[in-house]
């Protein structure tokens, strides 16, 4: 499938192909990061990694250009692995398999990568393209950023000179960001007794499938579907009414994705399959109509299953469903400073039951820190009502806007030259890494921007190829008009 090479620009398309080639799921960076050094030492650039794993490539300027301020430019190299259901991808060993839609570049079942591979892809560009004129620059490529931003967390402090931070990491062309949300997981655990399945039970698995899913943030505001929400409130009823009990949940894969797909084993009364089947269908339909607009590939089914020889209690799959069906999901407060822009949201990601132990996995944003624990306290509330043992990870901060910024207004004057218009002006209900930079290097002006990619963190993402070809455009003419340094 290696179309996508061969678009324009190649400065970005080539690399984005070397990207995709090479598996980079979070934690497992180490071939790209060896890659791009390979690529660095192939111009003679000098490039270090500091004690974060994260990555440098340092670059001189373009003669003329000495007198510029040092520019980082910066992107992460992993990316979210999510599949669909049936696919075989194995994401610590395959390719991704990208192609060209019409417009788009997507690929085949699986996680683009675009979210943040093509920000990558441009640094590259810059680094190996000597017709980008420029001032000194610094190319950063950090670690781990989906998993919990924890390789700029481990980012060492005093290690880089620049004053200047580009960030290529928003998803929405003639769009300039200029602050963000920050954030905090919480993990849930409960350990149960199994007992025996009395004679007389069937098995089921039910699974819900076809939802959009997308990022836990960006797009939380859509109201799409949760998997585990939607799960737990059909369990309730077949809990309640059918004399069902849990056997296992696997649900969601990542906590900063909307959960798509859930299933979930149970065990019922062999003479309440027709009430349960009956459920079932009248459930479905009341989720499709509910969730026409949003969801149109909404799915759901049960299938039979060899009985197993143990289940969770009936008593223990009523507790553990009733906190999951209570746990906080979703917008919880829009911003009363930024219109339209959400203030604070939780998303109930992961849900795994099984063999004596249930962990619910939740994580919560906000631009405002004590909103943001107030939503994981919410949570920890209810899984404490039920006695689980609930442990919150490291909160990250958020990154507050600074409308006087020089750089913004160069970009801003840069945009309305290339394009005629002043671009959007955005605060997003994202963790972008610039709040974690930003904490440990106090004085850079920061702004973030990327080309248009849709349904990041879900293998629905692709990515605009004319707006990559104007961000690339627009980066280019931006690293030109990087402001001098002070006198």
């Amino acid at each position: 499938m290696g179309q996508i090479s061969h678009l324009q620009p190649t400065a970005i398309w080539e690399n984005f192909q070397k990207l995709c080639d090479i598996p980079r799921p979070s934690l497992q960076e180490e071939a790209v990061l060896q890659m791009i050094e390979k690529m660095a030492d192939a111009r003679g650039l000098s490039h270090a990694r500091d004690s974060g794993r994260n990555l440098v490539v340092r670059k001189p300027a373009t003669p003329g250009y000495e007198d510029r301020k040092i520019t980082v430019l910066q992107a992460h190299v992993d990316m979210v692995s999510q599949a669909n259901s049936g696919s075989t991808h194995d994401f610590a060993k395959d390719p991704i398999r990208a192609y060209v839609d019409g417009d788009w570049v997507t690929a085949d079942n699986t996680t683009l990568g675009a979210d943040n591979g093509i920000g990558a892809a441009a640094m590259l560009g810059v680094m190996v393209d000597d017709s980008v004129e420029h001032g000194p620059l610094e190319l950063l490529f950090t670690v781990d950023e989906e998993r919990g931003l924890t390789g700029a967390m481990n980012l060492e402090a005093g290690w880089l000179k620049g004053e200047v931070l580009l960030n290529l990491d928003t998803e929405d062309e003639y769009e300039l960001c200029v602050g963000c949300a920050g954030g905090g997981d919480l993990v849930a655990s409960l350990d149960y007794q199994p007992v025996a399945i009395e004679a007389g039970y069937v098995a089921r698995e039910i699974a819900i499938t076809g939802l959009k899913g997308g990022h836990s943030g960006i797009d939380i505001i859509l109201g799409l579907g949760n998997a585990n929400k939607l799960m737990a409130r059909f369990l309730r009823s077949v809990l309640r009414d059918c004399g069902a009990r849990i056997v296992k949940i696997n649900a969601g894969t990542a906590r900063n994705a909307i959960p798509r797909e859930s299933f979930a084993s149970i065990v019922l009364p062999a003479d309440k399959v027709a009430a349960f089947d009956a459920a079932l269908t009248v459930y479905a339909g009341d989720i499709g109509n509910e969730y026409a607009a949003l969801e149109p590939n909404f799915a759901m089914a049960a299938t039979e299953q060899a009985t197993p020889d143990q289940a969770m209690s009936h008593a223990d799959s009523i507790r553990l469903n009733n906190a999951i069906v209570a746990a906080p999901n979703g917008v919880l407060a829009m911003s009363t400073s930024v219109e339209g822009v959400v203030e604070t949201s939780i998303n109930l990601a992961i849900v795994r039951v099984g063999d004596g132990k249930a962990q619910v996995t939740l994580s919560a944003r906000s631009s405002i820190a004590s909103a943001r624990d107030a939503a994981r306290e919410m949570a920890t509330s209810v899984f404490e009502n039920i006695g689980a043992t609930v442990k919150w990870g490291d909160a990250y901060p958020g990154w507050q806007p600074n409308m006087d910024s020089p750089v913004l207004q160069m970009m801003r004057d840069v945009h309305k030259e290339m394009f005629g218009i002043d671009p959007a002006i955005r605060v997003i209900h994202a963790g972008l890494e610039c709040g974690v930079l930003g904490a440990k290097y106090p004085h850079w002006d920061m702004i973030s921007f990327g080309p248009t990619i849709k349904r990041a963190h879900s293998p629905d993402e692709c990515a605009h190829i004319p707006s990559v070809a104007r961000f690339w455009d627009y980066l280019c003419a931006a690293l030109k008009a990087i402001p001098k340094k002070a006198a």
